[in-house]
C-alpha cells in the first residue's frame, strides 16, 4: 500500500489516547516523529515509521534499576502499530501475530526511543523492525522484529 501524507504527529497522538489498553497509556509515550511519506532526500533506503519516547519511570524498572522488558516490548509493539497506521495513511484493526525481541544492553534510568520501520505493508499482513535506544547517549538497547495481521 502506498505511503500518505495524511497520518501525521496529530493523528498519532490521537490514537495513541484513544485505541491502546489503559496500562499502555499509562506509560506516557509521546509521538516524538511519523514518517508517512519520504522527506526530501531520502534515499533508495527510506521507510515509513514512527518514533516514540518512553519516559523513565522507576515503576517501570525492575530488581536493579532495570527498565523491564515488558515495558520495552509495550513500547516496541505500540511504534509498530503507529508505524504501519502512518504507512496506510491512517488507522485500520490490526493485531500482532509475532514479535521477537533481542535485548542489547540494560537501560537504566533514562528515557528510552522507539524508532520503528515498515519493511513491508499489505492488504492481509504487514511486517516491521523497532529499533529501541537509550534517549541519553543514543546507543541500542533492543530490537523487534514484528509482524502485524491487518483485520
Amino acid at each position: 500500500m502506498p505511503a500518505s501524507p495524511g497520518f501525521d504527529i496529530a493523528a498519532a497522538e490521537s490514537m495513541l489516547g484513544e485505541v491502546f489498553a489503559p496500562w499502555v497509556r499509562d506509560l506516557a509515550l509521546a509521538v516524538v516523529a511519523v514518517e508517512a511519506a519520504p522527506p526530501p532526500g531520502a534515499g533508495p533506503d527510506w521507510l515509513p515509521g514512527a518514533v516514540l519516547r518512553m519516559p523513565f519511570s522507576e515503576r517501570l524498572c525492575r530488581s536493579g534499576g532495570i527498565i523491564c522488558g515488558q515495558s520495552l516490548m509495550a513500547l516496541a509493539d505500540t511504534a509498530m502499530v503507529l508505524a504501519i497506521s502512518a504507512a496506510i495513511g491512517g488507522r485500520r484493526p490490526m493485531t500482532t501475530v509475532d514479535q521477537t525481541s533481542h535485548f542489547m544492553r540494560p537501560a537504566m534510568a533514562t528515557d528510552v526511543l522507539a524508532d520503528a520501520r515498515v519493511v513491508r505493508a499489505g492488504r492481509t499482513m504487514s511486517f516491521g523492525r523497532v529499533t529501541l535506544s537509550s534517549a541519553a547517549d543514543g546507543r541500542p538497547v533492543a530490537m523487534a522484529t514484528c509482524t502485524f495481521a491487518m483485520l
